[in-house]
């Protein structure tokens, strides 16, 4: 294994890390804010459960990332190496600011940036249709774009639904939400675990499918599926707390159902998206449904449109920055491999 090859896993193991500073703290968010566990309990379930979600589910969403760059030899190692360094870099610049900006848009942006100085549009897999299967950028994006608006819909349809059914209910109704709510949190960690840490699964069995170390994608070691499971772990233990007052607070102030509908349809949505090799973004998933319950519950003045307005401008701008980064850094990443 060259040097190139160790540094590429390397980088694509702190694109992890960053993704858990991000996305993993969406599954203890609502926990977290509802006062329903302490902080530290809530990192200690959603770690253990993250690890357990890629073992589980399978590898389709590491089969779609790890083909969205057409490039062979070392030059795919620079490609993919420059591009996890776009993504990386953007997600320390969010993650610093407290906003919830999405990884899978990074790791798009990254790639395709890198690709496309690499050796022009036909070094990414454009999509939306790759081996007979919905995948590639276009394929991607159409995804990423469709789930924040099924998440809200699904979280503005079951607000309404559990405000009518416990209309009537009295204080001691609390005891089961709040019980419930570990289980939803539990559920969406799992959920985050098995489609955000095959994202970086995938790249990593490029890599080694370029190196020559493996013959195709559906070969990668286990090592690696728990490698890049211990790094979001990690990042969930070590980062996120400033998105995880955006969410839990800044986008609307929600209460013990609120969670456990936000974290019930957004664990559905990204488990189901996982089944079917579609790579989403969980901050955009969790954010989303938050607006859903807001609305759901008809109080659209208590929306905080000005942060939301902030989300949205960061995942606008989420690909192209990270393009830029990644295409930034591959004439670095072709020295380093040679």
């Amino acid at each position: 294994m060259t040097a190139g090859v160790v540094l590429a896993i390397g980088v694509a193991l702190a694109f992890a890390l960053t993704n858990g500073f991000h996305d993993a703290a969406n599954a203890i968010a609502t926990l977290v804010a509802t006062r329903i566990a302490r902080p530290v309990a809530a990192v200690v379930l959603a770690s253990v459960f993250n690890l357990i979600g890629p073992f589980l589910i399978g590898a389709a969403v590491a089969n779609t990332t790890g083909k969205i760059v057409d490039v062979t030899g070392t030059e795919a190692i620079a490609v993919i190496g420059a591009g996890l360094t776009g993504a990386t870099l953007w997600n320390l610049v969010t993650w610093s600011r407290g906003i919830p900006s999405s990884s899978s848009h990074a790791l798009v942006g990254g790639l395709v940036g890198a690709a496309l100085l690499a050796a022009g549009p036909s070094a990414v897999q454009w999509g939306p249709d790759v081996d007979g299967h919905l995948g590639g950028v276009l394929g991607i994006l159409i995804v990423l774009a469709l789930a924040p608006i099924l998440a809200a819909g699904a979280a503005f349809v079951v607000e309404r639904l559990a405000l009518r059914l416990l209309r009537r209910a009295t204080v001691r109704a609390s005891v089961p939400i709040r019980t419930a709510q570990w289980f939803t949190s539990a559920w969406l960690a799992l959920s985050h675990g098995s489609n955000d840490a095959q994202k970086t699964v995938g790249v990593v069995a490029a890599v080694l499918v370029a190196a020559g170390l493996i013959p195709e994608l559906a070969a990668v070691p286990a090592w690696v599926v728990l490698a890049c499971s211990i790094a979001i772990t990690v990042g969930t233990a070590f980062g996120g707390w400033g998105i995880v007052h955006t969410i839990g607070r800044r986008i609307f102030p929600i209460r013990e159902v609120d969670g456990l509908v936000s974290q019930s349809t957004s664990a559905s949505l990204i488990l189901a998206a996982s089944a079917i090799g579609a790579p989403v973004s969980t901050t955009q998933v969790v954010s989303s449904s938050i607006v859903g319950i807001g609305a759901g519950r008809g109080r659209y003045r208590h929306v905080g449109w000005e942060v939301v307005r902030e989300i949205l401008v960061a995942w606008v701008t989420t690909i192209p920055a990270a393009a830029i980064i990644g295409a930034l850094a591959l004439p670095l990443w072709r020295y380093i491999v040679g």
